[in-house]
Formats: C-alpha cells, sequence, structure tokens
C-alpha cells in the first residue's frame, strides 16, 4: 500500500498511528478513503495483530435506519450498502498479490471472513468494542447524536475510522454543517488523540475524475 500525494502519506500515518484513537478522512468518491482504511485495518489486525477484529458499518440509506424487514442474517441484510466494501476488498487483494505482503498470499477468504464483521449501526446500541478497529463509513449521514451513540461504544484499544463526504448527504433534514461528521471533526479538533484529513485528488480513472468537475 503507497500513498500517491502528501494528504494520503498524511491519512496513512493517522491510520497506523498507536496514538491516534479517532480518524476522521473527508473526501469525494475515489479519493482512497476506503481503500486506505481497509489496507491499515488488515495490517493491523491480521499482520501485526494489535486489533482482534474489524467492524464495518454505514447508514443504511435511503431505506431509513430499521433493515429489519429485509430476509437473512445482518450481514445479508447490511449488503445491498456494503457495495464499495467488497469492492475495495477485492481490489486490496488483487493488488496485494502482486506485492509482497504476508497476508495477501496465505490468508484465504475464510481468515479473512472471520476477522471483518459487517454490522448494521443498530448492532452496536449497549455494546462495547475491545480491541477492534471500526470503520463508520458515510459517517455524513449520522446525525450529531446517533454518531455519539456509536463513538461511545469504543472500548480498550479500539481504533475509529470516520469515512464521508459532506458533498453527498442522502439524509433529510441534515447538511454539511449539521451533519455528524462535521460535529465529529469539529468537537475533537484539539483533542491530541484524533485526526482529520480532506482528500482531494481522486484515485480513479480520467473519466470519473472528469465527471466530478463536469458533471
Amino acid at each position: 500500500m503507497h500513498a500517491h500525494d502528501s494528504r494520503q502519506n498524511f491519512t496513512l500515518n493517522l491510520l497506523m498511528d498507536p496514538e491516534i484513537d479517532l480518524v476522521t478522512i473527508a473526501g469525494n468518491a475515489g479519493t482512497g478513503k476506503t481503500y486506505m482504511t481497509l489496507a491499515a485495518a488488515f495490517q493491523q489486525t491480521l499482520d501485526s495483530k494489535h486489533f482482534e477484529r474489524i467492524v464495518f458499518t454505514r447508514a443504511p440509506i435511503p431505506m431509513g435506519e430499521d433493515i429489519g424487514f429485509l430476509p437473512g442474517t445482518e450481514e445479508e441484510k447490511m449488503s445491498p450498502w456494503m457495495g464499495a466494501f467488497h469492492d475495495n476488498m477485492d481490489n486490496l487483494l488483487r493488488d496485494e498479490q502482486h506485492g509482497s505482503s504476508s497476508w495477501s498470499d496465505g490468508a484465504t477468504r475464510q481468515l479473512i471472513g472471520s476477522r471483518v464483521q459487517i454490522r448494521s449501526p443498530s448492532f452496536m446500541r449497549g455494546r462495547t468494542l475491545s480491541d477492534t478497529f471500526l470503520i463508520i463509513d458515510e459517517a455524513q449521514n449520522f446525525t450529531p447524536k446517533q454518531l455519539k451513540a456509536l463513538i461511545t461504544r469504543a472500548g480498550r484499544n479500539t481504533k475509529l475510522v470516520l469515512l464521508g463526504n459532506v458533498g453527498q448527504i442522502d439524509t433529510p433534514y441534515l447538511t454539511a454543517n449539521t451533519c455528524g461528521m462535521a460535529y465529529a471533526v469539529e468537537r475533537f479538533r484539539d483533542w491530541p488523540h484524533a485526526g482529520h484529513v480532506t482528500l482531494k485528488s481522486v484515485e480513479r480513472s480520467r473519466l470519473a475524475l472528469a465527471a466530478e468537475e463536469l458533471l
């Protein structure tokens, strides 16, 4: 996993720094938010074993909070909203097979599957997550109150990463200034164990880059 610019390098440093408990990463689609976060999570869970598990969640938008009407297990219910996670995991494994990472060769999907949990936000209520690398995607779609309820679930030796794009809010009544992501960035601004970065360059194709500018 290599950084393409100084902002990505700064992001990777935050994700790997044991002194940083909360990382907030803002940026448009394609800036590498999920990809870099998963790479750091895998390294610290499968390689260095600093964490026992990776928990990935996001607001199930636009269907509202309740996913109970969907059939299947919790992970199956969340799967319609987890395309970005699976796409990035596939890309990560494909990239690492050409590199020298120890877990890319030896780790099977079963090993990764046993360490990675995809959960709905409601799963976290009333729980304390210890020894966990917790990733909250689409954090801009949570209210400040909802995000506080998730962040306060962090237990001993847990790192929490918020990913979001305040320019793409799907929740009614929330704006770029009132959403949970902006609130968390502002409130943790002076806390020494939190770090924030806004990614600019799009790591996609020239077509995707043009679409960001022209459409």
